[in-house]
């Protein structure tokens, strides 16, 4: 049975920085693209980031504009685990941050992933 489990949320200060993990059991999914998702309080959920998986990957990550510059994905196959580096934290950055994974990527960012984790709140004050 897959399972996602994102850890590494919680509260920080406007300016500071959190790095989410999502580790990944099941299947071994190096070959699949990996990313993260986030859904703010009356919000839909919305795309942040992406990574490609082994064999399909030019080195290419994928981040929504807004976080352009100040986060960053990646991933460590050996562990199944995705991770993202967030800094320069913002208010507007507040949401419960899902990791999501998908054999494709184009699938993946259009929020069509197969595996969902239940998420991680971020609360960023101002």
């Amino acid at each position: 049975q897959v399972q996602l489990v994102e850890s590494g949320g919680g509260l920080v200060q406007a300016g500071g920085s959190l790095r989410l993990s999502c580790a990944a059991s099941g299947r071994t999914f190096s070959s699949y693209a990996m990313g993260w998702f986030r859904q703010a309080p009356g919000k839909e959920r919305e795309f942040v980031a992406a990574i490609p998986g082994s064999g399909w990957s030019d080195g290419s990550v994928y981040y929504t504009d807004s976080v352009k510059g100040r986060f960053t994905i990646s991933r460590d196959n050996a562990k199944n685990t995705v991770y993202l580096q967030m800094n320069s934290l913002k208010p507007e950055d507040t949401a419960v941050y899902y990791c999501a994974v998908d054999g494709r990527l184009s699938d993946l960012v259009r929020s069509l992933a197969d595996y969902w984790g239940k998420g991680t709140l971020v609360t960023v004050s101002s």
